[in-house]
């Protein structure tokens, strides 16, 4: 009872963490690996040109917020599931450590926490697992979650999109006013900030459009929002910038 009364008093009631790139770094390679196998399969199940590929690649990925909603967009024809096993079910696992500084922050916070990932929901099980934070989360909004009766090439639901903010905060029931959301892409934050939630840019010391707080890794957020684990009025309403150094697929 305790601890309900003083989640009631918690200036914010949820964390809501993008994952790839965001709960590990950037250099861990993983992306770069992912964008390899997406061109692959460009070039060998859909015949695409090879000399076009890495372009197309990036540019439909900036345009439509992953490659895979742009080529269904485009028309091609490929089966969602199997897509996904070939561009996450090779990619280099291994080099995901456990990390038990993040396990001890986020086991710390008081509020719910949930993923909110454009993977589909084995990568992101995965992904949780390596880490070692596969506990340390309510629950997962996925690929899955956000397309849950995806017609052949239907619109794909997905981040950037304020559609899959709004999605995602009436799958998770959200209040926007009290929830942080951690991303490490710059587009993702200012659909977030659109949406209404409060955000934070990760991987960047560096504020970007629609960034409230800005945090160069995951591990400094106890540093720079320190509020989390506040009660409401204990901490002056300021920006912080900070320049230091099992699972259940939410259904809708």
């Amino acid at each position: 009872m305790e601890s309900v009364a003083r989640s009631n008093t918690l200036k914010y009631e949820c964390m809501l963490f993008d994952m790839d790139d965001t709960l590990y770094p950037l250099s861990s390679g993983v992306n770069l690996a992912c964008r390899k196998n997406i061109e692959e399969y460009m070039l060998h199940h859909l015949n695409i040109e090879e000399s076009e590929v890495p372009k197309m690649c990036l540019d439909l990925y900036r345009e439509y917020g992953t490659t895979m909603a742009g080529l269904k967009e485009l028309g091609y024809e490929f089966d969602n599931d199997k897509f996904h096993e070939y561009v996450h079910g090779r990619l280099p696992y291994e080099v995901l450590k456990p990390d038990p500084l993040l396990r001890n922050l986020l086991l710390s916070m008081p509020q719910r926490k949930i993923i909110f990932t454009n993977g589909d929901k084995a990568h992101a099980i995965r992904v949780l697992s390596k880490l070692g934070l596969g506990d340390c989360f309510e629950g997962i909004i996925c690929f899955e979650t956000l397309n849950p009766s995806l017609e052949d090439n239907a619109t794909i639901l997905c981040k950037p999109s304020l559609k899959a903010m709004e999605a995602a905060i009436q799958i998770a029931n959200l209040d926007p006013n009290k929830t942080i959301f951690f991303d490490d892409s710059a587009r993702n934050i200012a659909s977030g900030k659109q949406a209404g939630l409060h955000t934070v840019v990760v991987g960047s010391s560096t504020l970007v459009a629609g960034a409230d707080h800005a945090l160069r890794s995951i591990h400094n957020i106890r540093e720079a929002l320190p509020h989390i684990w506040e009660e409401e009025g204990d901490l002056p309403q300021k920006i912080i910038q900070s320049n230091a150094a099992e699972l259940t697929i939410v259904q809708a």
